[in-house]
């Protein structure tokens, strides 16, 4: 049997009255939970159908019209704490209201996390972004067998960053950059001098 929508009602967060809070384990469930039931709509049959999914469409509308308005509102401290806030962030890209644009955020993702990496001896940081492709440079200390998998974990760590960050991005693509790596050219002005003959020859 289904559970009562009231059941999964969390308790008001102290201090803020008796509006419904959050966390962020809630709102991760009740987006899976909207899109079930909006994949259920969208194969029903019949003309009602079309008007359930009709009317989530003009309510997000008006949300966003809200989020606009909100920001309009703020100045720039509070813009910043607002962006900064994972659910609102995803929903300012949603409503393309996000005031920066997606290679910033997947850089200040990657920077955060690059303490973290150059702890272990390694490095990361953001290459570019090419249309809906994030490019990160990564960097990994010399070792043994397990640096496969260290490897792997830090991609995927950064991975979730920059999409959580940037969900407007498809996918991450990792540049491998090896620890000790030399230039792959030589300067044309070395090749075009003749070296000084040694003192003495004629």
């Amino acid at each position: 049997m289904t559970e009562p929508a009231s059941a999964a009602v969390t308790e008001p967060r102290e201090g803020a009255g008796t509006a419904l809070r959050l966390d962020d384990g809630d709102v991760t469930a009740r987006i899976a939970r909207v899109d079930e039931l909006l994949e259920k709509v969208q194969i029903a049959p019949g003309p009602m159908a079309q008007t359930a999914i009709d009317a989530v469409r003009v309510l997000t509308e008006v949300y966003g019209e809200a989020l606009a308005r909100v920001l309009d509102h703020a100045d720039a401290a509070l813009a910043e704490r607002l962006t900064e806030d994972e659910l609102l962030g995803h929903l300012l890209v949603l409503h393309d209201l996000h005031p920066e644009p997606p290679d910033r955020r997947a850089a200040r993702a990657v920077e955060r996390l690059r303490p973290a990496v150059q702890e272990r001896g390694g490095d990361v940081t953001l290459d570019s972004v090419e249309g809906p492709v994030a490019r990160v440079r990564m960097r990994t200390a010399g070792c043994g067998s397990g640096c496969g998998s260290a490897s792997s974990g830090v991609e995927e760590a950064v991975r979730e960053a920059v999409l959580a960050a940037a969900p407007e991005l498809t996918s991450v693509e990792a540049v491998p950059e090896t620890e000790s790596r030399q230039p792959a050219f030589v300067p044309v002005d070395s090749l075009m001098r003749r070296p000084a003959p040694p003192q003495g020859a004629k």
